[in-house]
């Protein structure tokens, strides 16, 4: 009897170590802002005459249609102050430039976050935005964990989508890997330590390649909140595809506790990734790249981590234009290829 109640207790207190996730009765409740005080793209661009844009139309039908929630949308981001921000359950960003938000807001917004009380969505171009901020915690570029630093894949630029985690129901609703067509952003200020990747582009089926890798969507936790990113939306008919709106009430549910899924970090992941862009860049015939790969993973986590940044940085020094000067990119290039080669005993 002794012996069942033990199990019992620690069978209980397993389960009270679980994340909690809020109870699913009422539809959740998001506003859904899409200011541009930049760019303006034309998924939230209204009409002359008056009415929604189409991702404000389309936000409101997939909340009403799956039941997972209802949708408020605003083109001005003063609208979202602290007693706004207790009516919420998530804040969807799909922005640009630098926004009219009161830092008192944006703190609030950070706290509520971080306290489990609101979830945050980043749609596309959720990462051409940021403002000046030193108030207490993050600016908003380290809290969505990047910002915009060029798009060479423009609209219709084929891409190949590989899915990390394909039973995450956040990505669930995408093959393994998808020959798609979109605008895909590359980022600067991003840490692959604070986040987990859960779409990347393959360089392996996608025409236009960069030695470096470039996430599509990713997840951060936040104290007890959570945050999702996804470089998708761009394109008017990626708000048509069913794929990209299940992707849109998964994001919902999980920023705001509805659902379970992994958020840990996963560095030596995206290092295999980097390695990948790396070595499809200029591939070789009669290289055994996997081989490569799989010795590189068994190195020093540190010389990893090193790596990475190394061929991260790539993006940095990248020509930006036909005609520039391409002589510090191909040295560093071939210096950190050179390295990667060595050490994964090619031949």
């Amino acid at each position: 009897m002794r012996r069942v109640l033990a199990l019992l207790l620690v069978a209980l207190a397993a389960l009270t170590a679980l994340p909690a996730v809020a109870k699913p009765d009422a539809p959740l409740r998001v506003l859904y802002l899409d200011q541009s005080v930049g760019w303006k793209h034309a998924p939230v661009a209204r009409p002359e005459g008056g009415g929604l844009a189409p991702s404000e139309t389309a936000m409101i039908a997939i909340g009403q249609q799956s039941g997972a929630f209802t949708a408020e949308v605003t083109q001005d981001a003063r609208e979202i102050t602290p007693e706004r921000l207790e009516t919420i359950d998530v804040l969807v960003f799909y922005t640009t430039g630098a926004l009219p938000l009161s830092p008192e807001a944006w703190s609030v917004v950070q706290q509520r976050v971080a306290a489990g009380k609101l979830g945050f969505v980043g749609v596309h171009s959720a990462t051409d935005t940021g403002w000046p901020y030193d108030g207490p915690g993050e600016t908003y570029t380290q809290f969505i964990n990047g910002h915009f630093a060029g798009h060479p894949w423009t609209q219709g630029t084929p891409i190949r989508i590989e899915t990390l985690d394909p039973n995450l129901p956040l990505v669930g609703m995408w093959p393994v890997s998808l020959d798609y067509a979109e605008e895909i952003y590359q980022h600067s200020d991003f840490d692959p330590a604070r986040v987990r990747v859960l779409q990347t582009l393959d360089f392996a089926g996608t025409p236009l390649k960069r030695p470096y890798a470039v996430p599509i969507a990713w997840a951060r936790q936040i104290g007890q909140g959570r945050l999702f990113f996804t470089n998708l939306g761009h394109t008017p008919s990626t708000w048509d595809d069913p794929r990209f709106r299940r992707q849109i009430v998964e994001a919902v549910k999980w920023t705001a506790i509805r659902t379970r899924g992994r958020a840990t970090p996963d560095p030596q992941r995206q290092f295999l990734w980097q390695l990948k862009a790396l070595l499809a860049y200029e591939p070789v015939e009669g290289r055994d790249d996997k081989a490569i790969i799989g010795r590189l993973l068994k190195m020093d986590p540190a010389w990893q981590t090193a790596t990475a940044r190394r061929i991260a940085d790539l993006r940095t020094v990248y020509p930006k234009k036909p005609d520039s000067d391409r002589a510090p990119f191909d040295a560093a290039y071939k210096a950190v290829l050179a390295d990667v080669l060595a050490r994964g005993g090619a031949k």
